[in-house]
């Protein structure tokens, strides 16, 4: 250990849970390296960790020219010059993030600060990267001397393999993480989101915060146990874990007063108190339990992030001297330019924040409203037509229709057959976004083709298998999940909902209403017009 103690100060540390035995890595497969990181294999053994730690970042694929050890030791005495180094001060593209001690020890403190002013005279495209600090401290306990944490820290700056996304350096990378980190929130932690809707005024807001949980608030035992994982899986292991302890969050403080003004202020006190009520191990086992997309899904959902700020021209971080806050992109449904007859300003930020993140971006534009184009399902559908998303918004004369955000997905039954026959195909279809064929739905809407054979015959998951909606020329379908469905005649003036038993797909009950008002939103490009 007396090799890698010199920035650690060993008073602040655990050392209980520090094993002495003897440990070596000899694996080199990458299923072997991912369980043993999981398995926190060299967690326990501060001198075995840094081995490892050296071993991964060397094998890090980087540029040609990535500045090493000696490149530090050339430099860093004209950049820091006679000055305290623990009061230098930081570059921007820091972003004024915490700097966390992590048990380091006087010089360990200030040799982050001088390791992060040598980084920004060799990496001069770096605009935004508030992990850095965070970064720097963890790896420090890890390194023999400040050079060697400068070379491992660059080789991670440095990765210029496509596929291995590790540290956002940009504004548009990071702006565009933390979109990606609110649509996975809005689809693997549902019941947490509605405690973020219902206590907070910006959702999106709190969602940014999300690498500051990891980088920044989290005790040095849990960064450290992530940073094994994430050293071997990459990228996608900060998404589990941020979603875990957002989980963990709603766990725990749900159906409690907040203990601040902020859920942003009370999320980050979970976080740094988290060893009050979850150890390491129960974090990490949270985490890669959640059924998460595919590494190629999320960086394609990056993609599609990144593509929307690029459209809008948000590619760098605006300077405010009016206020300290972080720049919101956001908050498109501005209360002097929307009016709705069916849901207020506040109402409309809500389902805005169930919206996928670059959708998010743009302000609502009011297509289709019964008040002035009438009742026809096929005016409804012409005015609609070459906008994609849309909102559909429905209030009854009973002022009826308003329960709990759910997500309904527009979907095509591709074996219209079934509505009659009720038998299985032999190959399940995937859903696609299309609509029902004419002939393919009854003049009974009690007899018309349940949403419910969804789950059987479309293989959607089984959660959310009957909320989705289909439509024809005839009526539009809305499946509202627990055998409840919504039908929508083609006058637009009156509807049906329907109560049936999902395993026979028959009726139990079905009720009519009158829709006093429909309305379809679209999405304004604020930028274009």
């Amino acid at each position: 250990m007396d090799e890698y103690n010199r920035f650690v100060d060993w008073d602040k540390m655990d050392v209980t849970v520090q094993s002495q035995d003897a440990k070596e890595l000899t694996c080199t497969e990458f299923q072997e390296l991912k369980q043993l990181a999981r398995q926190g294999y060299w967690a326990k053994n501060h001198s075995l960790r840094a081995k490892v730690y050296h071993k991964l970042i060397s094998n890090i694929p980087c540029r040609t020219v990535t500045p090493d050890a000696n490149v530090y030791r050339d430099i860093v005495v004209k950049i820091v010059g006679k000055r305290n180094s623990s009061s230098l001060p930081l570059p921007e593209f820091v972003d004024n993030s915490l700097v966390p001690t992590y048990c380091l020890n006087a010089e360990g403190i200030g040799a982050v600060r001088k390791i992060i002013l040598c980084i920004a005279n060799q990496f001069p495209d770096i605009s935004f990267c508030p992990a850095l600090p965070s970064v720097i401290a963890l790896l420090l306990h890890y390194s023999k001397d400040e050079a060697e944490c400068f070379e491992q820290v660059c080789r991670i700056l440095a990765c210029n393999d496509p596929s291995k996304r590790l540290i956002d350096q940009t504004f548009l990378a990071f702006e565009s993480s933390c979109m990606t980190f609110g649509d996975l929130v809005n689809k693997y932690c549902q019941a947490a989101h509605k405690l973020m809707v219902a206590v907070s005024e910006d959702v999106l807001e709190v969602y940014s915060d999300w690498q500051r949980w990891l980088f920044g608030e989290l005790p040095m035992v849990y960064i450290a146990r992530v940073f094994d994982v994430f050293l071997v899986e990459g990228y996608k292991v900060l998404y589990r874990v941020a979603l875990a302890l957002l989980k963990f969050f709603h766990k725990v403080r749900a159906g409690q007063p907040t203990e601040s003004d902020s859920i942003q202020q009370d999320i980050r006190a979970f976080v740094r108190d988290i060893a009050k009520s979850v150890s390491p191990e129960r974090l990490l086992e949270k985490a890669f339990a959640i059924r998460l997309f595919s590494r190629k899904e999320i960086q394609l959902l990056q993609m599609a992030n990144e593509k929307a700020l690029q459209q809008k021209g948000i590619t760098v971080k605006q300077k405010s001297v009016a206020s300290p806050k972080r720049q919101n992109v956001h908050l498109a449904v501005h209360a002097e330019n929307f009016k709705s007859e069916i849901v207020s300003v506040k109402e409309m930020r809500d389902i805005w924040s169930w919206i996928p993140e670059r959708f998010a971006l743009c302000q609502p534009l009011l297509l289709f409203t019964t008040l002035e184009h009438g009742c026809s399902l096929s005016r409804f559908y012409s005015h609609s037509e070459g906008h994609e998303p849309t909102l559909l918004l429905i209030k009854t004369t009973t002022k009826e229709l308003q329960p709990e955000v759910e997500r309904y997905e527009w979907v095509i039954i591709k074996h219209p057959e079934l509505a009659t026959t009720g038998s299985e195909p032999e190959n399940h279809a995937s859903p696609a976004p299309s609509t029902l064929s004419s002939g393919s739905v009854p003049s009974d809407p009690s007899d018309r083709l349940s949403p419910f054979l969804s789950a059987r015959h479309f293989n959607l998951p089984s959660k959310t298998a009957s909320m989705f909606m289909a439509g024809s020329s005839e009526c539009i379908i809305i499946g509202g999940g627990d055998g409840q469905a919504l039908y929508l005649d083609a006058d637009l003036n009156h509807g049906r909902t329907s109560h049936c038993n999902t395993f026979n797909n028959q009726p139990l009950c079905s009720e009519s209403f009158q829709i006093s008002v429909l309305e379809v939103w679209g999405f304004r490009d604020t930028m274009n017009g």
